[in-house]
């Protein structure tokens, strides 16, 4: 009948549906998850944005700082002062509001480094037009400024940055003589012209030099720490391999003892897991560690440990962490590990049998693991699916 909803009593149909189903609720997943670490970096280039306006900003108080000696020795008036300190805060906050709002996520330099870069000098070009004197700090602070982008601008960028500086000074030159008259002054602010036109066209070329060696740097930065996260990283399941989950035991069991903060280890390891590679093949037997390994790490806190020890048998070190909290995760993990949703090629569901224990102060890594691998075979002896806890005797008892 047309228009009607198709039922079927096959079970295929059943386990087709629920694996789209699943599907559909891992990508959902998987996409909160890149909107949320979207929206956390975004926040964090924001903060370090604003950082480097700070920094900037810093450098602009020096420029002020010797106005004001200036000031001091009788070279400029107090009006100088006051206008040069009224136009670094109103670029301060102009900038700032615009890195506090999102206004500059809109532009298409983000950063907004060049826009700072030209206020600044624009700032300087403005004191030296109304005291010529403080033109003695404009190639110092001019070339301290232009450093500021040189690594994140391209030459091109740099150059014609260049060419609308000498512009702009050319036409304060030009000022100051048709206002002035002053032709001792005019030779002055001409030389000045003419050294800044020899060195900040070169200085535009060096900045493509300096600029592919911080990218450099950075690739060379970025191999080194990819190569660190693989010799700490399994490289089947992803998680911590044995050799840092072992170092970060001893590490974590050496801050318990220094502070006395409680410290509590999972042996975890998968039931029947010859079984599991008997029924889907060793890829599967790999998909279900994966599987495994991402339950796991959905369930256990920031500060926690987890990592494959051997095989399918996993660690998970708990560091400040009672052993009631410890035991509320391990069945955690367990009851979602017996929940999941595993291939139809498996008969059986997939579980895992956990130890657990509290590290009792003064005692060594491999007495703390022997006595929580203990507490593991004692829950695979029990019936396996279960998390079995080792109760140190006294002050550290389940509690």
């Amino acid at each position: 009948m047309s228009g009607s909803a198709r039922t079927s009593s096959d079970p295929r149909d059943t386990l087709q549906g629920k694996h789209h189903h699943h599907s559909a609720q891992k990508i959902h997943v998987v996409l909160e998850r890149r909107r949320s670490a979207g929206h956390a970096n975004q926040q964090g280039r924001q903060a370090a944005r604003i950082r480097r306006l700070v920094l900037n900003t810093a450098f602009a108080g020096l420029y002020l700082l010797a106005i004001g000696v200036f000031y001091l020795m009788g070279l400029v008036e107090l009006f100088v002062l006051k206008v040069a300190t009224a136009m670094i805060g109103v670029s301060f906050s102009v900038f700032y509001l615009s890195f506090a709002t999102g206004l500059n996520l809109k532009t298409r330099t983000q950063n907004l480094r060049i826009p700072l870069t030209l206020s600044a000098i624009g700032i300087m070009l403005t004191i030296g037009y109304i005291a010529p004197v403080t033109q003695i700090l404009l190639t110092p602070f001019l070339f301290l400024t232009m450093a500021f982008v040189m690594h994140r601008v391209s030459p091109k960028e740099m150059l014609w940055m260049s060419l609308a500086v000498l512009g702009a000074y050319a036409l304060v030159v030009f000022a100051h003589f048709r206002e002035r008259g002053d032709t001792q002054l005019l030779m002055l602010e001409c030389a000045l012209l003419l050294a800044l036109a020899l060195t900040l066209p070169s200085f535009a070329m060096l900045a493509g030099r300096v600029q592919r060696l911080h990218s450099a740097l950075f690739q060379a930065n970025r191999k080194i720490r990819d190569i660190e996260q693989d010799a700490q990283r399994d490289a089947l399941l992803g998680c911590y391999n044995r050799r840092y989950i072992v170092a970060a035991l001893e590490q974590q069991k050496r801050m318990a003892d220094e502070t006395g903060a409680p410290l509590c280890l999972a042996v975890i390891d998968l039931d029947h897991f010859k079984r599991v590679n008997d029924e889907a093949g060793h890829l599967g037997g790999d998909e279900v560690l994966r599987s495994f390994a991402g339950i796991a790490e959905r369930n256990v806190r920031q500060r926690d440990i987890f990592g494959r020890y051997g095989g399918e048998e996993f660690l998970l070190v708990l560091p400040e962490t009672s052993l009631l909290a410890a035991l509320n995760i391990a069945e955690r993990i367990r009851a979602q590990v017996e929940q999941h949703e595993w291939s139809a090629k498996l008969q059986n569901r997939v579980t895992v049998s956990i130890g657990l224990t509290q590290h009792i102060p003064g005692e060594s890594v491999l007495d703390l693991f022997s006595r929580t691998d203990t507490a593991m075979y004692m829950a695979k002896q029990g019936g396996r699916n279960q998390v079995v806890v080792e109760e140190p005797a006294g002050d550290a008892a389940l509690t």
